[in-house]
């Protein structure tokens, strides 16, 4: 199979945050198996020991409105009725066993490389907001000793005695 299945937009679109954990849909999983949706789910069915709630769990209807108000695309009654399904990282691995084709075994591999592109991005974000934050905090250090150091010039400008005013000389010499 070729390496590049699916570009990696497509799948990276498909990956939603949900409860604080980055998930896919069990219906843009079946799309991207190519099979349907009411299988996928028998499938999961079946071997529910295989997909503890950290790897699968079922949407509330909150968050499924929720969904569904972000997706304008959804046009009423095209979807399922059910509440979804939505499956971790480590979901979409154990899927790859349930659905034991090649295609879908090879789909997994690039969803779970799409994912782990994502995890190695956050991590270089991080790092370079952690940096940021640092320089900041040298810069307001530096904003703070350079306040000082201009409260200390007033300071000592106030205790120099003032010269007094020297008034303006007459002038000597040629005239015209």
């Amino acid at each position: 199979m070729k390496d590049q299945i699916i570009p990696d937009e497509v799948i990276t679109n498909k990956i939603y945050v949900i409860r604080g954990q980055k998930v896919m849909l069990d219906r843009d999983l079946a799309q991207l198996y190519g099979t349907e949706t009411k299988k996928l789910k028998q499938q999961v069915k079946r071997n529910m020991n295989r997909f503890p709630a950290h790897y699968m769990f079922e949407l509330s209807n909150e968050e499924n409105e929720i969904l569904r108000s972000q997706n304008v695309t959804l046009r009423h009654g095209e979807h399922s009725k059910y509440l979804p399904y939505v499956f971790t990282e480590h979901g979409i691995l154990m899927l790859s066993n349930v659905l034991k084709s090649e295609y879908a075994v090879a789909v997994s591999i690039r969803i779970i490389d799409i994912f782990v592109k994502l995890r190695e991005t956050f991590a270089d974000q991080t790092e370079i907001w952690l940096q940021i934050e640092r320089i900041k905090g040298k810069l307001d250090n530096q904003d703070k000793s350079m306040e000082i150091v201009f409260r200390y010039l007033d300071e000592l400008s106030d205790r120099i005695p003032k010269q007094p005013e020297i008034s303006p000389r007459k002038r000597i010499g040629y005239k015209p």
